[in-house]
């Protein structure tokens, strides 16, 4: 066999096991992203009804067994019927926040436009069907400093207690301000909306816009809570 037969072979095979080796640490490295995303949407589900001050001081061991015991994974169609899993395009998921044997808040995940990209996150809303108990973004790629705040604590807090029904009761979403609600928004309407962010009007407006269209696909299973109360008795 000629020396330039050998040296065909020789880089043949080492493509093919170079080859091998990449794909090989490529699945696993996707692998461990996904299983990092998992725990990321984990941690910010508890994050929103107030089980994790600080998600980083945690191991994935405690999440997994406060997730356990606390949230329970949900589908419903677009008229908010329960079904046991997801059968069509339009069915949606949510979870509830179980505590003392008692539903306490229920999370729906948020999905925007954002001025760079997607914004993703979860919106808690307190076992009257009405009003927001927590906020969280766990993906984004608005501009640190501006837009980025948005995952800020300071600016989630803002959400606790407000609501997306107006007095009479009317779905009205919750809207960011241009810069702070007092002061600029009547007092009858201050409690469907937060405080902006300065410097990042767009991102706030187009996160307002996510909000608003997230809300309103589950007006329906809202209408359900809010019309039993904190039973949650359409579940059984």
């Amino acid at each position: 066999m000629s020396k330039y037969i050998k040296s065909i072979l020789f880089t043949l095979v080492l493509s093919l096991v170079c080859g091998g080796l990449l794909t090989l640490a490529s699945t696993g490295l996707r692998e461990y992203q996904l299983k990092n995303i998992e725990l990321d949407k984990s941690k910010n589900i508890l994050k929103s009804v107030g089980l994790l001050e600080d998600p980083k001081s945690y191991s994935t061991a405690a999440v997994a067994q406060l997730y356990e015991a606390h949230i329970r994974q949900v589908w419903v169609d677009v008229e908010g019927k329960v079904v046991q899993e997801k059968k069509g395009e339009n069915d949606l998921l949510f979870y509830l926040f179980i505590q003392q044997g008692k539903v306490q808040a229920y999370i729906i995940p948020v999905h925007s436009r954002g001025l760079w990209g997607k914004i993703a996150g979860y919106l808690s809303i307190r076992n009257d069907g009405a009003t927001i108990s927590g906020f969280t973004v766990y993906s984004h790629q608005e501009t640190p400093g501006l837009g980025g705040e948005i995952e800020k604590k300071w600016f989630q807090k803002n959400f606790k207690g407000k609501t997306f029904l107006d007095d009479q009761g009317n779905f009205v979403s919750v809207t960011i301000a241009k810069g702070t609600v007092k002061g600029q928004i009547p007092k009858s309407r201050q409690k469907n909306f937060v405080d902006g962010i300065s410097g990042a009007s767009m991102t706030g407006k187009f996160l307002s816009a996510g909000l608003k269209e997230t809300l309103n696909k589950y007006e329906p299973l809202s209408k359900k809570i809010r019309t039993n109360g904190d039973t949650f008795v359409f579940l059984k």
